[in-house]
């Protein structure tokens, strides 16, 4: 674990239709970590990820991206950020390495290792089959495969396990983990399911009503609530606080 940031937000403020959905929402990320994203569904967690991806621009505020302005370095920062957001999107008619291979083309990146990479994820000896054949839980994989496919310093991953039977999930956990020990990745990563960001994050960020109420360390929270991360989620959605004490 390093004190460099990976990622840095400061008073990002994001208005829709003259709503102001963010509000002086800070967030920060250390290097070679597993960051956990929490929040009610419409709290903000997509929209902060669009903006960190310059997919959304700010109204105010500043992001920056392993130490630049991700404005004005925003084709050379998205090379360093693999992603998924919201459900993935692929070509159907290809199979899984031609779709890899468009995606590396549109990137400028030559030489991958797309047969490692589905490997990794689970889409090994799928070479024939189209995508339009391909299951729920086959496609999150793909997209997870596209967003690591050229080794990019830090994964943006919202909701990334969606569609994955319980042996899918256990996989994806452990390819996360091995991504950051042994890739030296940074993972930002939002889910419902609680119990897998509790196996797997190093820090803990929650959202509400469009700001970050709190970022905590895992083992800040496991500290001061013994039952986990579960009890600390739902103490703060309730108004009771669930503040820890770092």
């Amino acid at each position: 674990m390093t004190n460099e940031f990976a990622v840095k937000a400061t008073s990002l403020v994001k208005t829709f239709e003259g709503k102001e959905v963010i509000k002086n929402c800070n967030l920060t990320v250390r290097k070679g970590t597993i960051y956990g994203f929490l929040g009610a569904n419409g709290s903000g967690k997509t929209t902060v990820f669009k903006m960190l991806m310059g997919l959304l621009i700010p109204n105010a505020g500043n992001i920056e991206i392993l130490g630049l302005d991700s404005i004005e370095n925003k084709n050379k920062i998205l090379k360093s950020i693999g992603s998924i957001i919201e459900i993935p999107v692929f070509y159907d008619h290809l199979t899984a390495s031609e779709n890899l291979e468009l995606h590396l083309s549109y990137m400028g990146i030559a030489n991958p290792h797309i047969d490692y990479t589905l490997e990794m994820v689970g889409l090994k000896n799928t070479d024939k089959l189209p995508v339009s054949k391909f299951s729920l839980g086959m496609r999150q994989r793909l997209g997870i495969a596209r967003a690591i496919i050229h080794k990019p310093e830090i994964l943006i991953l919202d909701e990334p396990i969606n569609g994955l039977d319980p042996m899918g999930i256990r996989e994806m956990r452990e390819l996360f983990l091995n991504l950051v020990k042994n890739h030296n990745m940074t993972i930002l990563i939002s889910s419902h399911i609680l119990s897998e960001i509790e196996h797997i994050a190093d820090t803990i960020g929650v959202i509400v009503d469009g700001r970050i109420v709190e970022e905590v360390s895992l083992s800040s929270i496991k500290d001061q609530f013994p039952d986990g991360l579960e009890d600390y989620f739902f103490d703060i959605m309730s108004g009771k606080g669930g503040k820890v004490i770092a």
